[in-house]
């Protein structure tokens, strides 16, 4: 997703009315991309060291389930008229680790969504869990509940590399959730990081080789890096360099193909039929509702594009959103900041995006970005035709310095 600036918890909450978003502006869309929903459940049992996220550790007094979920159906009534008519193709549930909360909870807000927005027939409804939430036919529980896709984090199967990661899951827990996942789950996700603290590579073979024991028809790879203002940006921890890092990922990439998965975007490799289309949907400039504490949203309409975020604390966020309140930001993209926001995220994709696809999602002509294209060409990192760009391997590779020519050539 796009980054934005965190918004300070004294903002004050911004009301608009459809009038103000669908008035005469710049841009002209034909028609709109589609339209995902995200649902952020912002706590966690323990915070870890490397994590950016808005996540917060599990209050005393328990997690509050019917008060947020509450305000998060609240905060979608108000958002209704933004998106009144449009199917939702896809629902993505994390956190935070939304496994946290019971099924009986999931039921309710996924029965809840159902009964105010129409979800296309087969609509992928994906939740995040942790195997530290883990428990015997819990998982069972959330598909009876309607979540289609389950994404594990389970980071590595390594108790010394978990322990340095902060993980409160040991390997026997993850084994068992990743266990019951398959069995409960036509498709599921597992979140796996390399270049981790002392890890080599013989330590990330059995990592992989573990992790495609089970067949998995998804699996996200990671390289761990330093975020600001992480626990993990003021004691750094020591890990792998930069040669090394590469060499692990040919080695990832090498693997999972000889296992049948092909590396569709440069984190996410997947079995036919089984892309996460909610996070396709992100790289195609597609469209995506976002609630609950600090969920962003990127929203369509005629003649612009607008992103909003919601409060970020949980408890300012469930008394904005009870009173109808939950934006705290929402702004306008600027017409001249769309190439970027478009390349930023469809570079990701290994087959690119077509060059009607660039005028569709941004409302611009193709012109706004050919200086970016010629460039982006010159040095080997894109191969393109009459119809479709695609970045090189090298481009692959070397994704930032991609993404880059095109922050430098918004027009």
């Amino acid at each position: 997703m796009i980054p934005i600036k965190p918004v300070a918890e004294g903002a004050a909450a911004v009301q608009r009315d459809i009038q103000h978003y669908m008035r005469p502006g710049s841009l002209q869309f034909s028609a709109l991309p589609p339209l995902s929903l995200y649902v952020h459940l912002p706590w966690c049992i323990k915070k870890c060291p490397y994590c950016d996220f808005n996540s917060h550790e599990q209050a005393k007094d328990g997690l509050q389930e019917k008060r947020y979920i509450d305000a998060v159906i609240a905060d979608l009534e108000a958002a209704l008229p933004l998106i009144w008519g449009r199917n939702i193709h896809s629902i993505f549930i994390g956190g935070g680790t939304p496994s946290l909360f019971s099924p009986e909870s999931i039921d309710r807000l996924l029965g809840d969504i159902r009964a105010r927005l129409r979800l296309e027939a087969d609509c992928e409804i994906t939740m995040e869990a942790n195997p530290g939430t883990f428990e015997k036919d819990r998982f069972k529980a959330f598909r009876g509940a309607g979540v289609t896709r389950l994404s594990i984090g389970v980071q590595s199967f390594n108790d010394t590399h978990l322990k340095a990661l902060g993980r409160v899951h040991d390997r026997a827990q993850a084994l068992a959730a990743v266990e019951e996942a398959a069995a409960s789950f036509d498709t599921f996700n597992l979140d796996i990081m390399y270049a981790l603290p002392g890890q080599t590579q013989a330590q990330l073979d059995v990592d992989l080789a573990t992790a495609l024991q089970f067949q998995p028809p998804h699996i996200s790879i990671y390289h761990l890096t330093i975020e600001p203002n992480t626990y993990f940006a003021k004691f750094p921890p020591q890990i792998p360099e930069d040669d090394t890092a590469y060499a692990m990922l040919d080695r990832i990439t090498e693997v999972t193909a000889a296992a049948g998965m092909d590396r569709y975007e440069v984190s996410a490799y997947a079995r036919q039929g089984h892309r996460c289309f909610h996070n396709v949907n992100y790289w195609q400039f597609g469209d995506y509702l976002g609630l609950g504490a600090g969920a962003h949203s990127k929203l369509s309409f005629a003649h612009r594009v607008v992103r909003q975020v919601r409060f970020r604390d949980p408890a300012r966020y469930m008394e904005q959103a009870l009173a109808g309140h939950a934006v705290a930001k929402d702004d306008e993209v600027a017409r001249a900041d769309l190439p970027f926001e478009y390349m930023l995220n469809a570079l990701r994709l290994r087959n690119g995006f077509g060059l009607r696809d660039f005028t569709e999602r941004t409302g611009l002509a193709i012109t706004a970005i050919q200086k970016g294209l010629e460039e982006a060409e010159r040095k080997g990192l894109i191969e393109r035709d009459f119809a479709r760009v695609r970045p090189t391997v090298k481009g692959f590779d070397f994704l930032s310095d991609l993404q880059e020519i095109f922050l430098s050539n918004p027009d």
